[in-house]
């Protein structure tokens, strides 16, 4: 493009694509004779192919010609990942609390992890002269889950099988001859998710809830979490 920004394909990545309400990896990618670096700053999925978006930093000022077939090596911005991964599970760790403290009425509709004002949001209301005490319960309890720790547990399986974890149904838009992947967070119910998560609830540090929301017929939850 006239920006010089260019998009790679590749055969498979490491790179996790924005979607999901999560935002897409950075990081670089180049060749092991280091004749190229092509800095990553959006990933994308369009069609099935992951689009690896960003321009060349070439010490010889020329772009590099890359040839296709030619084996490259991906660097992920570690940082960046885990902070994503962190505010993904903190939004699903929300859900928990949800239910923990009497709101599991309120079904998950969607969730935004992204750092500048991440939210779940709920099919369902809670009625304001209860926010302040729910915003307070919530916090209380996803912390108390935070110090307790437990592993998070992600995998592909098969339909039944992931309809069973995640409380013995699966949303409409995910087909039944397809292999869900399941995102269960402690000893809570699964969630067909494809984004990324931490190993352990404890790696999400601390979480605030800042803010509870109703507009039509909906509550949204806004959380951040510690730095």
């Amino acid at each position: 493009g006239e920006d010089n920004r260019h998009a790679l394909i590749l055969e498979s990545t490491i790179f996790y694509p924005q979607g999901g309400g999560q935002p897409s990896d950075i990081g670089f990618i180049s060749n092991e004779g280091s004749d190229f670096k092509f800095i990553v700053d959006d990933v994308r999925l369009k069609d099935g192919r992951v689009f690896h978006y960003g321009c060349f930093e070439s010490s010889s000022g020329g772009e590099p010609e890359l040839e296709k077939g030619q084996e490259v090596c991906l660097f992920v911005d570690e940082n960046r990942r885990m902070l994503n991964s962190r505010l993904h599970s903190a939004g699903h760790l929300l859900d928990t609390c949800m239910r923990n403290v009497g709101l599991g009425h309120l079904e998950p509709t969607k969730g935004y992890h992204f750092s500048d004002g991440p939210f779940v949001e709920y099919k369902g209301i809670i009625s304001q002269n209860e926010f302040q005490s729910k915003q307070n319960e919530l916090e209380v309890e996803a912390n108390a889950l935070i110090s307790k720790g437990g592993k998070v547990f992600v995998a592909v399986l098969p339909y039944d099988k992931a309809s069973e974890l995640c409380g013995g149904s699966l949303p409409d838009y995910i087909s039944k001859s397809s292999t869900p992947r399941v995102v269960k967070m402690g000893n809570g119910p699964g969630c067909p998710c494809g984004g990324t998560h931490v190993s352990d609830i404890r790696e999400i540090k601390s979480l605030q809830v800042t803010q509870i929301r109703v507009k039509k017929g909906c509550t949204k939850v806004f959380y951040t979490i510690e730095a």
